[in-house]
């Protein structure tokens, strides 16, 4: 996390990273722990990525989607995906793995619809294997995680340099 001042913190936030850091250290050892799940599972940098970018999305979170797009780009995600992602049903872009991912992680993050959450997951089920499945989930849950303490937090995205 960058140190920011004073002055460009909102008023009444709070960086919940530097007021509790092993909360924060705790997290994101949970974070790590999740990505190596779902690289044993089989899952590349790339989906990883492309799944932390999606949720970020959902959530308005921009320090995430600031901090992930620019891994995903780093991880060989191409523009084009990273630019139809949030309609990324309506492309053939995407693998029927990338697919089931995108709606299981899309499902848990809404985590409150039960309806489209027990049936993206039993369409996630026919493309997932029970650790890719289980590796998505814990990747959802840990990067709902973050976006909630991005944006409570109110994590500033800076400008960065062009050249």
């Amino acid at each position: 996390m960058n140190e920011t001042s004073a002055a460009e913190h909102t008023a009444g936030s709070v960086f919940l990273d530097k007021e509790h850091p092993a909360a924060w250290r705790a997290l994101n050892g949970l974070g790590l722990k999740a990505k190596e799940a779902a690289t044993d599972a089989g899952l590349d940098l790339t989906l990883i990525e492309l799944l932390n970018v999606r949720i970020s999305q959902i959530n308005g979170c921009a320090f995430c989607l600031d901090m992930h797009v620019a891994d995903a780009v780093k991880n060989g995600e191409s523009p084009q995906r990273l630019a139809v992602l949030p309609a990324w049903r309506d492309t053939t872009l995407f693998t029927e793995k990338e697919r089931a991912a995108l709606t299981l992680a899309e499902a848990i993050t809404g985590i409150s619809d039960v309806v489209a959450r027990e049936r993206e997951g039993g369409h996630a089920r026919k493309h997932l294997s029970d650790a890719e499945f289980s590796a998505v989930s814990w990747l959802a849950i840990t990067m709902n995680a973050f976006n909630r303490v991005s944006i409570v937090s109110q994590h500033p995205v800076r400008k960065k340099d062009q050249g």
